[in-house]
Formats: C-alpha cells, structure tokens, sequence
C-alpha cells in the first residue's frame, strides 16, 4: 500500500512540474510615446509581432528551445523597417547605422553580445555566435563584423538599413537640435522565453537612439543592462533610455530583488521600472519571465509594444498602458 502511495505521489508531482514549466514566449517592440498611431500603423505592427510570436512559439511548441525560440522572434523584427533594430535602425548623428545586440542562455548563465555593427544582417545572430564560439561575451565595431563573417552569418552593405521614415526623422532631428544627441523614441526589440525544460533566454536588439554621439553604445548589448536570463530568478530584456538602465543595471536588478529580497516577478519588475528606474529620472520598460512561467511587463511610457502567448492560450498583443 505504502509503494503505491508513494508511486501516485511521484505521478502528481511530475504531473505538476509538467505543467508548470510550459513553454512561454513574451516579446516587445520598444517602448515610447506610440500614442498617435493611424489605424493602418497599428494594424501593421500588431501583424509583424504576431508573426515574431508565431516564429518563436512554433519552435517552443515543436520541443525547441528557448534559445531557439528567442532568436527567431527576434530576427523577425529586426527583418521588419517598423521596429529600431536591424532593417528599421534609426541614423546617428553621422548618417549611419549602428547596431547593438546581446543573448543570455539562463541555464548556465552564457551570454553574448556585439555593438556598433554596420554591415551584419541580424546582430542578434552574431551575438549568438560570439557566445557559443568565442570564448568571449562581447565584441564591437569592426572586430565583430569580421568574426561574424568567419561564422559563415549573413552580411549586407550598410544601405541595406538605409529607410527613408528613418533619415527623415534624423533630419527633423538635426533641424531641431543640430548635432547635439538626446533622449528621443525607442524601438528596441526583445524576447524572452522558457523552454519545455524549464530554461529561460532573453534576447535584445536595437539600432540606439536617432542622433546618437558617434560611437554611443547603448544597454541593449550589456549584459544586467539590457537583457539577463538565470532560471533560478528570471528573464528580461529592456528598453528605453539606455544610459539609465546601464547605471541602474536594471534588468539584472529584478533578477536580483527575486533571488535576495524573496520578490514575486511583478513586485522585483515594477520596482525596478516604477522606483529605481524612475528615481534616476530614466523612461523605458522591460518583458520578464520567471521560471514558473509569469510574465511582468512593466513601463514608464505612454505605450510599448509588447506581444506573448502561453501554451493552449490565445495570443495577446498590446501597445498602450491599458
């Protein structure tokens, strides 16, 4: 009686783990003031992140993993000219475009990263790249262009970024404000995931900030910055001014409020976003995923495009604070 007993208990405990490590995928397009969309903009960008969410579920459902599910999300929106990163990159203030972006596995904690990349297709595969072969976590400029090329990864001339609705607001901008760069919309791309498993992985690419300083890097490519992912706490990606989530390391800091001060997911990300980030006078958000599959998204801006889907449940696809 007592083996059997313990057989059903076993049985249910398997039975609950099962479920609570369904595959979660959670997406955004960048936060900011997206508060004048026409009807016809907004059907467009409810499109492409459904596409990206259907990239990345499939590979969830089909027994992917979150890695795998990440990078798909991702280069659909860096493919697509509506979202500030790859195809869509805003200009510098030199008329260029730069690009950022960084991976974290949470399983075992690798992660990485390239910045100030003109010439690869999808950053966010070269930073795939940098961290499973290269003894590296970041690599920059033209250094990261050559070993992305080593990897065999996709390369473009850099007026393969070049779109007009991104030179003329560069042009606004310099009219405006000559070559003095600021705080302006945000389109930085990110997905986070958890796995069949129980693995998380958060990805982010962005193409920084129209007008920016030359050689301005952004949090998108720092690790605890931009994106952070450890399946004993969490896994986020940001976005929004990213000077501020560098000195607040704010992704890693909601990671950090659930592992040492017993947070829930919710409570660590508005913390960070609503408190930390706020009291340093900063603007943006983050999509996070616990290993429990709760997703927290959490922003300080008029709107940020923001997309997930859990397993056996509809997708959901946002854009304004309600």
């Amino acid at each position: 009686m007592r083996k059997y007993f313990i057989l059903l208990i076993t049985v249910f405990i398997i039975l609950f783990e099962t479920k609570a490590q369904q595959p979660v995928l959670v997406l955004h397009g960048g936060a900011g003031n997206i508060s004048n969309m026409k009807p016809e903009e907004e059907k467009a960008y409810r499109e492409k992140l459904s596409e990206a969410l259907q990239a990345g579920n499939t590979i969830l459902e089909n027994g992917g993993t979150s890695l795998q599910a990440v990078i798909a999300s991702v280069n659909i929106m860096e493919d697509s000219p509506l979202f500030n990163a790859g195809k869509g990159a805003v200009f510098t203030s030199e008329g260029k475009n730069e690009l950022d972006a960084s991976i974290m596995d949470g399983s075992n904690l690798q992660a990485g990263a390239v910045a100030s990349v003109t010439t690869v297709r999808n950053p966010i595969n070269a930073a795939l790249a940098v961290m499973t072969a290269s003894p590296h976590v970041m690599l920059v400029g033209d250094g990261a262009e050559k070993f992305a090329r080593e990897q065999g990864l996709e390369m473009v001339d850099p007026s393969y970024f070049y779109t007009e609705k991104r030179k003329e607001q560069l042009d606004r901008r310099l009219q405006r404000e000559g070559n003095n760069a600021g705080f302006h919309k945000w389109g930085t791309v990110g997905a986070v995931a958890l796995d069949k498993n129980g693995n998380l992985a958060a990805a982010t690419s962005t193409g920084g900030m129209t007008n920016k300083q030359y050689g301005r890097v952004g949090d998108s490519p720092i690790i605890g910055a931009g994106t952070y992912a450890e399946n004993e706490s969490c896994a986020v990606s940001a976005t929004g001014q990213g000077e501020y989530f560098i000195r607040g390391m704010i992704s890693y800091e909601v990671a950090a409020l659930m592992k040492y001060k017993k947070y829930t997911l919710k409570k660590a990300a508005k913390h960070a976003i609503h408190k930390k980030l706020e009291k340093m006078g900063g603007k943006g958000g983050v999509i996070a995923l616990d290993k429990k599959g709760n997703i927290a998204v959490e922003f300080n801006t008029p709107g940020m495009f923001r997309a997930w889907k859990k397993a056996d449940q509809e997708a959901e696809v946002y854009f304004y604070t309600d």
